[in-house]
């Protein structure tokens, strides 16, 4: 076995680990914390895929700004043990259930299938660079810069909202 195909056995187990510990732990904070994990195994799946710039992005916007909303959203609700419904074991015996079928069908798919064998298709044209990249997205043309900036307002708008969410209402004496 090659040590690539050892690594990704590696952080394809902590993967699933970690996904499934984020589901079934019952602390919310450390559902966060094996969701980070979960992340940043996730980008070096991107750098075995010899995509550095995607793994960087990945690291940068989700376990960074997704996973501090994550957070925020957590302590505004202030979740307590006391206040927390606790689900029937039935639904937790039907979550364990799904994750073993679902990680055995993949574990079963990566065993019978074929890599592809041959040479890919090339254009010449560098994909891997940021600047062909930026080119793509916010190229006038092409028609990408409308989305990427209401993206921009969507996520200012959430964030206003969540600030007012979370402002105590004054009571009257």
């Amino acid at each position: 076995m090659s040590t690539v195909l050892i690594i990704f056995y590696f952080l394809s187990a902590i993967t699933l680990s970690t996904a499934f510990l984020t589901i079934y732990s019952r602390n919310p904070i450390h559902s966060a914390i094996y969701l980070v994990v979960c992340f940043f195994t996730i980008a070096g799946h991107y750098l075995l895929f010899n995509a550095q710039f995607l793994a960087v992005v990945h690291v940068i916007v989700y376990a960074g700004a997704i996973m501090v909303l994550f957070l925020f959203t957590i302590m505004l609700m202030n979740l307590n043990n006391e206040d927390e419904v606790h689900k029937p074991r039935i639904t937790r015996f039907g979550a364990i259930t799904v994750f073993v079928l679902l990680s055995s069908a993949l574990v079963l798919i990566f065993m019978y299938t074929k890599p592809f064998v041959g040479e890919y298709p090339t254009t010449g044209e560098d994909f891997h660079s940021i600047k062909k990249l930026g080119t793509v997205l916010l190229d006038d043309k092409d028609g990408f810069m409308v989305p990427f900036e209401f993206a921009s307002v969507l996520l200012l708008v959430a964030m206003i909202g969540a600030v007012l969410l979370s402002k105590k209402e004054k009571t009257g004496k």
